[in-house]
């Protein structure tokens, strides 16, 4: 049986070597790692090529305490995981297909694992860790995955009525309190 996600070719139609998820993979806390395996689990379930922000997003909302900390008291945090849901039965399903990016970076259409936007919150976390000096956290990923505007995560933060400058700011807020 052949995975749902496929593993990428080993070059790039230019000779560049793509980033392998497996090694990004390799440089992760348990917590993380247990992140990103939730996050592939459902872009399988989703029927998605890569995992994606909005993946990434529902994932840390299932199993970091700190994250659903982040987004308060339960009204908002029940309507955010609410979006979620329904990501994989509705409005998402136009997601299918595509690759998640901003424009920013060239998209590597072969790149298969993470989405472009995802590839570069995942190292965002490791650089925002390394500044702070300690290992990258799930807060860390969640300002990942929000920083881009064009990101499919800060689009379910919108649909759910979330400022994702305000999670920025409560995520900073959270890192200087427990420094």
């Amino acid at each position: 049986m052949h995975p749902r996600i496929p593993r990428q070719s080993a070059h790039e139609p230019d000779g560049r070597r793509p980033a392998r998820t497996d090694d990004h993979d390799a440089r992760l806390s348990a917590e993380l790692a247990a992140v990103v395996s939730g996050a592939r689990r459902r872009a399988v379930r989703d029927g998605d090529r890569q995992v994606d922000t909005a993946h990434l997003l529902h994932s840390l909302l299932e199993s970091d305490p700190d994250v659903r900390e982040v987004f308060g008291g339960e009204p908002q945090l029940a309507r955010l995981i609410g979006y979620l849901v329904q990501r994989s039965i509705g409005y998402g399903l136009r997601w299918q297909g595509s690759v998640e990016d901003s424009g920013a970076t060239p998209v590597v259409t072969r790149a298969e694992g993470y989405s472009p936007l995802a590839a570069d919150a995942m190292a965002y976390a490791r650089e925002r860790a390394a500044r702070r000096g300690g290992p990258a956290l799930g807060v860390d990923l969640l300002a990942a995955v929000v920083v881009d505007p064009q990101a499919r995560a800060v689009e379910v933060l919108h649909r759910a009525g979330i400022d994702r400058h305000e999670v920025l700011v409560r995520v900073d807020s959270r890192l200087r309190r427990t420094a």
